[in-house]
């Protein structure tokens, strides 16, 4: 395989001493710099309203480095290169005069990538500054989750930006689409005939995706409670792994074939209407628990809170895709805050064989699972029945796995963080695992007939308590159905 070639680019971060830039953002860039990955006449430019000396803010990310770096990838030579890159300068986004402060040191030779790591109501003036600055020619805006609340308010948004960008120099970041064992969907579906012609309703009888977090609100009550569970995981992150499940084999894997197809999946949702939603859909909101054996306060309780909140830190639904595909096959979806335990996960159902020969007792053990394992441990694990070994054992059956561990069977490979990935693809001009703008307004038109749904209704999100795995009515919502969630203890 030919190495990896990046053009050396000017790489305008806006909110540069946030707490996604400082955790995140710098953290991939270094990484980046220290694979070799960044050419030699890359620079960085740190943009922040923080006023004062730059050598205290460049401090300020040098530190974030040597916090959020593991200490056996940092070494003195990388974070003096990667320093040598950065410059500071401070701006107030909304005014038109500092963006000619920018201009005189945006080098005119190299493409401008402006990663706006601000609140999505500034995108439009970012863009706008940009354009009057004589910056938007040829630069690539990258634009962070999330966009609106709303159908309505994403398309304000995405408005903006379109005036002054077109859609190829628009990338649009939902973080899940630069994980490996993600990038890995589409090489295992489309390379390989033994899963692609079992992958339909003929085969798999449900699909479940989990994505449960330990951690609470972590000081974001402010954003958080406007937005809930359903905006803020569910709309984007759960909904493209949906995608990326049941689309369509593209015709290629450029990005617009790519995104073409799960456009596709989005359109063919079944919409849930008010009088299916308690069959469907639960919500719930943490109280007071224990995680990781450790007590922790209810959402009600967590600092700055409103106790009258009615927002939702739980949802599990039912998904149906009406196409011939997936016609009859449930998608259940579950995400939530304190649950008992931080993983992300796909699991593929099988179907059972049509006639069974064993020992009748042993029937319950019968369901082939691909179990795809975004976090902690990324890797796939396909279950499978065998004989188990011994004279005396006759034909008893045993279910084990067929097991990828990416940590283990690659262990000279350091598995890159997300942003990591999607980085490199911007300075690349790659827009295969960013999301398009119909994407985003297919998926905000089906969540918002579940938030309308629930205010037409009344619907109060039921308590679960922190440790567990959300409410009881979430186990009912797919025991309902005659099944039950993979892995629950």
């Amino acid at each position: 395989m030919p190495a990896i070639t990046v053009d050396a680019t000017t790489f305008a971060l806006f909110g540069a001493l946030g707490d996604l830039a400082l955790r995140k953002l710098f953290p991939a860039l270094y990484q980046l710099d220290r694979a070799g990955l960044l050419h030699r006449d890359t620079r960085i430019l740190a943009l922040s309203r923080d006023i004062g000396d730059s050598a205290v803010h460049l401090d300020r990310i040098e530190q974030a480095l040597r916090r959020y770096v593991p200490a056996a990838q940092l070494d003195e030579e990388t974070l003096s290169r990667f320093g040598a890159r950065l410059e500071y300068l401070t701006m107030d986004f909304r005014n038109a005069q500092d963006y000619t402060a920018l201009a005189q040191v945006v080098s005119p030779d190299l493409p401008l990538i402006a990663y706006f790591a601000t609140p999505a109501s500034v995108y439009g003036a970012i863009c706008e500054n940009l354009a009057a600055a004589g910056l938007a020619d040829q630069a690539r805006v990258v634009l962070e989750k999330p966009i609106g609340h709303d159908l309505e308010s994403s398309r304000v948004v995405n408005d903006a930006v379109a005036q002054y960008f077109p859609e190829t120099r628009i990338y649009r970041i939902d973080h899940y689409l630069g994980k490996e064992t993600v990038q890995n969907l589409i090489a295992l579906r489309f390379a390989n005939s033994l899963f692609e012609t079992q992958w339909n309703q003929h085969h798999i009888s449900h699909v479940e995706i989990t994505v449960a977090e330990t951690v609470g609100i972590e000081g974001r009550w402010g954003y958080f409670d406007q937005a809930g569970q359903l905006r803020d995981m569910i709309q984007n992150h759960l909904l493209q792994l949906l995608c990326l499940i049941a689309m369509d084999p593209p015709s290629d894997l450029t990005a617009d074939s790519i995104r073409d197809e799960k456009v596709k999946v989005l359109k063919a949702l079944a919409p849930i209407t008010p009088e299916r939603i308690g069959q469907q859909v639960v919500r719930g909101q943490y109280v007071a628990g224990s995680v990781g054996g450790k007590a922790v306060p209810g959402y009600l309780e967590e600092e700055n809170s409103n106790a009258e909140s009615s927002t939702e830190t739980f949802v599990a639904l039912r998904a149906d895709i009406c196409n011939w595909r997936w016609s009859g096959v449930p998608f259940y979806l579950r995400t939530g805050k304190r649950m008992g335990e931080k993983v992300s996960q796909i699991v593929i159902h099988f179907k059972e064989p049509p006639f069974y020969i064993f020992a009748p007792e042993q029937r319950s053990l019968i369901s082939n699972r691909l179990i795809i394992r975004l976090q902690p441990d990324e890797g796939i694990s396909l279950q499978v029945m065998t004989k188990e070994q011994g004279l005396d054992k006759g034909m008893h059956l045993r279910s084990g796995p067929l097991q990828l561990n990416f940590s283990q069977t690659y262990k000279s490979s350091r598995i890159p963080d997300a942003y990591e990935r999607l980085l490199l693809e911007v300075m690349q001009g790659n827009q295969n695992l960013f999301v398009r703008k119909d994407e985003i307004e297919y998926a905000w038109k089906w969540c918002d007939q579940l938030i309308d749904g629930w205010s037409r209704m009344g619907d109060a999100p039921k308590a679960y308590p922190a440790g567990s795995w959300g409410p009881v009515a979430s186990i009912a919502l797919i025991t309902r159905d005659g099944r039950s969630w993979y892995g629950d203890l």
